[in-house]
């Protein structure tokens, strides 16, 4: 189903989530994304921020509540239709989430692969990307030899290759320094420009303060609206 250019890529609406008979670690969250837009996720830890970001790629279904994604209610998504959906998103995930039996730039690629491009049309663009982020002399490695900010680099690389229409980060400059925190941003911020909504969760208040998107805060499982200096997201 395509987005109306005017509606948001995510909404969810009375969400709550428990694991098994535990209580509830989101409660009541009602949050969504306006297309193009960028946004900022943060909180104390334990506050669920990694949870609410495994609802919005579909790595959890919620407890109870409506997530609605490219206008899609999930919940009467079958299979293949989640799959597709799936495929809008790219993900930064907080423990890397890379294939060790595949080379550096094959983990970088795969976005691109499964999609059935064939490797000419893709290659000077990962090999790009992998120069960008530091990585160009890697490219053949396997990511076990790597170091935890390397992995990172990778793990952003892949989650930005493809353009994704929704891009989610979780803490995707914990593993770098400074200054290569500084340049990953500013590629968050051009894949925005581009045209792709970016929601990205960070403890990293300095680095926040750096974009003028808006920001939210989870505590205690409650969503909050807490500042920003560009509007893009429901209050």
């Amino acid at each position: 189903m395509a987005v109306d250019a005017n509606g948001p890529v995510l909404s969810l609406s009375h969400i709550g989530l428990r694991y098994g008979n535990g209580p509830e670690i989101l409660k009541d969250i009602n949050f969504s994304l306006q297309q193009g837009s960028m946004q900022f996720l943060t909180g104390p830890s334990g506050a669920g921020k990694t949870s609410l970001l495994k609802l919005i790629y579909l790595a959890l279904r919620p407890s109870r509540g409506f997530v609605q994604l490219f206008g899609q209610d999930t919940s009467l998504s079958s299979r293949d239709e989640l799959a597709l959906l799936r495929r809008k998103i790219g993900v930064v995930f907080q423990g890397f989430g890379l294939l060790d039996h595949l080379s550096v730039f094959e983990n970088v690629a795969l976005p691109l692969r499964i999609t059935g491009k064939p490797h000419e049309s893709y290659k000077d663009d990962v090999e790009d990307l992998l120069n960008w982020v530091g990585l160009g002399k890697v490219l053949d490695v396997s990511p076990d030899t790597l170091s935890g900010g390397e992995k990172q680099r990778v793990a952003i690389a892949r989650a930005v290759v493809a353009k994704p229409e929704l891009l989610i980060a979780d803490e995707p400059t914990g593993n770098v320094d400074p200054q290569m925190g500084r340049r990953l941003l500013r590629l968050f911020s051009e894949l925005n420009r581009l045209g792709s909504t970016v929601l990205i969760a960070s403890h990293d208040l300095d680095l926040i303060r750096k974009v003028p998107a808006d920001v939210y805060t989870l505590n205690d499982g409650r969503l909050s609206f807490q500042a920003g200096s560009k509007s893009g997201g429901s209050r």
